[in-house]
């Protein structure tokens, strides 16, 4: 199978800070979780695949073509982004904000009914007919939420960056949205790939984990249990693993004892 987005030996600089270089690659359909602790790098690597930042080094490529070669236009229509910053400069109705997901499909009949629609997939449509400056930061992000699965509704085996999705959300609505962005992508054929904090989010929805650390990728390895002594490596945490019908969770025991595990 083709790739669908490619990395090859990429590197950015952000001031002193270096990410990579990194070399990898997103299948169509896969869903991957972007992990390490604050300052790793994650939104940084998110953003560069997005198109917002220029690699210093490397090269990137979408469905084959190299990614600076894609057009605004053409990308909107291939791949949706939700960053981690939700500001709005003016206090658009909700619905408008969804709607904006969808200007880079001309003549578009089906608006109103896929804004709704993507409202209620988000858990948002109680929020209809409000200004999302009025909202707080969890129904914003659910807001915004909408407005990526509006923007990649039509779509088939394209590509959804989210940052951070879930990171205002009450645990029960964490684990509610990212069982309906999964199964977004999952029904479109989309590849999913998402920088998180929650490691029982990223080994309960997603198939594989980019551990990043210092700027510097760990580990590109499947999402499974055997993955723990990593993580632990990556956040210098000694981690408890809990299984049962239900899923996976992982619990933090004593931090900076990794090197305590008999």
């Amino acid at each position: 199978m083709a790739s669908l987005l490619t990395l090859q030996d990429v590197r950015v600089t952000l001031g002193a800070s270096t990410i990579g270089p990194v070399t990898l690659r997103v299948d169509p359909g896969e869903r991957i979780a972007i992990l390490g602790p604050s300052g790793a790098g994650k939104s940084t690597l998110l953003r560069l695949i997005a198109r917002e930042l220029r690699p210093a080094a490397g090269h990137l490529s979408f469905e084959g073509r190299a990614l600076p070669a894609w057009s605004s236009a053409e990308l909107a229509q291939r791949r949706a982004v939700l960053p981690q910053q939700h500001g709005v400069a003016f206090g658009l109705p909700v619905e408008l904000v969804v709607a904006l997901g969808r200007v880079a499909r001309p003549d578009d009949g089906q608006q109103h009914l896929i804004v709704r629609e993507a409202l209620m997939q988000a858990q948002a449509e109680h929020l209809q007919g409000r200004r999302f400056d009025t909202l707080s930061g969890g129904e914003q992000a659910r807001v915004q939420l909408a407005r990526v699965f509006a923007q990649a509704w039509d779509a088939r085996d394209g590509l959804l960056l989210v940052d951070e999705p879930v990171a205002a959300l009450d645990p029960g609505l964490s684990v509610s949205l990212m069982a309906a962005m999964s199964d977004f992508a999952e029904r479109r054929g989309h590849a999913l790939v998402a920088v998180l904090h929650d490691l029982n989010l990223a080994l309960n929805h997603f198939d594989r984990l980019w551990l990043l650390k210092s700027g510097r990728l760990l580990a590109d390895c499947d999402a499974l249990p055997a993955t723990l002594p990593l993580l632990e490596q990556l956040y210098d945490t000694r981690l408890r693993l809990l299984r049962d019908e239900h899923g996976l969770a992982i619990l933090p025991m004593v931090a900076g004892a990794v090197g305590a595990r008999a």
